[in-house]
């Protein structure tokens, strides 16, 4: 058994072994072990603190796209009020000018018709006027006749023009 290659690599192991322990190489192995391990659990946590920092983020992002897309609809909504409201007012108006137009329209109407029925009256009166003077001039004669017209017809003129 002493000459077997399995006895000296197994020897050669064991002696290495305490020779290691002896130095200190199990604790250093450990320590370099347990440092790497608090390394690795150090940028677990910053990890994880990360993704929940990214997650906040993003739901605070969702949360603005959200308050902003309700934002757009009530301008949306303000604007299509507004815009409805400004076409009821122009009709308004356009209603009111209408009335307004045709009101003047008739009002011009009934003065030319006061105008026409006035200027017809005054044709009458100096038609009754001239026939009267020619009817009258025929039957009388004299200064005195001529004075009697005179005054008759600016009465006539006068109450016919009224």
């Amino acid at each position: 058994m002493l000459l077997t290659a399995e006895f000296w690599v197994a020897a050669a192991f064991v002696i290495f072994m305490a020779i290691v322990w002896k130095v200190g190489g199990f604790g250093m192995m450990t320590k370099g072990l347990d440092g790497r391990a608090k390394r690795v659990r150090h940028e677990l946590d910053e990890a994880r603190r990360l993704r929940e920092e990214a997650a906040a983020v993003l739901a605070d992002y969702k949360r603005r796209r959200t308050e902003a897309e309700r934002e757009a609809e009530a301008i949306v909504a303000g604007a299509r009020q507004e815009a409805e409201r400004i076409a009821e007012e122009g009709h308004r108006r356009l209603d009111e000018f209408i009335a307004r137009r045709t009101k003047t329209a008739e009002t011009k109407i009934a003065q030319a018709e006061v105008q026409a029925a006035a200027q017809v009256r005054a044709a009458a009166a100096d038609a009754a006027v001239r026939a009267s003077e020619a009817i009258l001039r025929e039957r009388m004669q004299g200064d005195a006749a001529q004075d009697l017209v005179r005054l008759s017809l600016g009465d006539v003129r006068t109450r016919l023009s009224r």
